[in-house]
């Protein structure tokens, strides 16, 4: 069984930074691939970032990439997301997934999901 518990979002003007972490409780969590996804006001589920089990390899959304930042930290289980120089586009709901073969960017690809945080950036 693997739960993840998103954390850190909250409410920034335009241009600001927030930093969220999914603590996952998992066997082996070095084994997961990771990823990000967000949902904005009446839109679908978007990709956002994913990472490698090795934490080597890291892919992007066009929108966020140079501006966000997906990283993991095996010591204490959990998966981070740096955000800068954010927009209101990026508001939304933004969940963490763990997959156990790949980190593509289909969320119908992830058998994991948290509860999500909520992210307002206004303007």
């Amino acid at each position: 069984q693997v739960q993840l518990r998103e954390s850190g979002g909250g409410e920034v003007q335009t241009g600001g930074s927030l930093k969220l972490s999914c603590a996952v409780s998992a066997h082996s969590f070095s084994s997961w691939y990771m990823a990000w996804f967000r949902q904005g006001p009446g839109k679908g589920r978007e990709f956002v970032a994913s990472i490698s089990t090795s934490g080597d390899w890291a892919d992007y959304a066009d929108s966020v990439r140079g501006r966000f930042t997906i990283s993991r930290d095996r010591a204490v289980n959990t998966t981070y997301l740096q955000m800068n120089a954010l927009e209101p586009e990026d508001s939304g709901t933004y969940y963490c997934a763990a997959d156990w073969y790949t980190m593509a960017r289909s969320e119908y690809t992830y058998d994991y999901w948290g509860q999500g945080t909520q992210v307002t950036v206004s303007s």
